[in-house]
């Protein structure tokens, strides 16, 4: 497996070409694109793309956000964005803002990050990253004559463990989840709950290339083969456990 990093990506803009500026970044480092390669996009590059990066002088904190950031030394206009882009507030407590996000996902401050934008600005995730996905993962399969995959990932952490990964919260034309289930293992045992998230693993390797200081918002990652699924197959909603299963909320 190979994990490669384009580079020389110019600044995004709103409304800018992703898939032309990946395929110009491509023939710059002279890859060979394969049948199954997973692009890997940062939630980030995407967020500036759709225009979800918010002037924080544009925006009006709440009494609760204000109150908030008075205690813990926070931006109250950051914290109102958190709060604005929430479904749910899971929990408030030394600092932290653990919320349920309109895409469903449970994660720190909504998603909302001012970091790799603008000074006075935030980036609010995209609206639909699986719609991101599925639009960049046709395009490219027509501009490239391959079956490749698609990955949006966002970096979160982890409730028992420290230190944040990267994960898929948008996916197409791969499968978020090898099902393990029903197959047996090297002993001849029966799986009954082996579910893999190989997407968030994929998410996982393209950040140790892209890093988070390095300005490299796209990665490639070869030779597994797994960008082969139809655009639809799947998304990054099939990693999101259901609310009856998870004994955590």
């Amino acid at each position: 497996m190979h994990v490669v990093g384009l580079e020389r990506i110019p600044e995004i803009q709103p409304g800018d070409d992703l898939v032309k500026l990946t395929l110009e970044a491509i023939e710059r480092t002279r890859l060979r694109i394969e049948h199954g390669d997973v692009f890997v996009y940062t939630q980030k590059i995407v967020s500036k793309v759709e225009n979800r990066v918010v002037r924080l002088d544009d925006v009006q904190p709440s009494a609760i956000a204000r109150q908030w950031a008075d205690t813990w030394k926070k931006d109250p206009r950051v914290i109102e964005l958190v709060l604005q882009e929430a479904t749910r507030v899971v929990r408030m407590e030394r600092g932290v803002v653990i919320t349920e996000t309109q895409q469903g996902f449970i994660c720190a401050n909504s998603g909302v990050d001012a970091s790799n934008v603008r000074r006075g600005a935030a980036a609010r995730l995209p609206t639909d990253p699986d719609a991101s996905a599925r639009r960049l993962c046709t395009e490219l399969r027509g501009a490239l004559q391959q079956s490749i995959g698609v990955i949006i990932s966002d970096t979160f952490g982890r409730p028992w463990r420290e230190g944040q990964t990267n994960v898929a919260i948008g996916v197409a034309g791969v499968r978020a989840i090898l099902d393990y289930r029903g197959t047996r293992d090297t002993h001849g045992q029966s799986l009954s709950s082996t579910m893999i998230a190989v997407a968030d693993e994929l998410a996982a390797a393209a950040e140790i290339v892209m890093g988070k200081t390095r300005g490299i918002p796209v990665a490639i990652v070869q030779g597994t083969g797994l960008g082969v699924a139809d655009v639809d197959a799947s998304s990054g909603r099939d990693l999101l456990r259901r609310r009856e299963e998870d004994m955590f909320r």
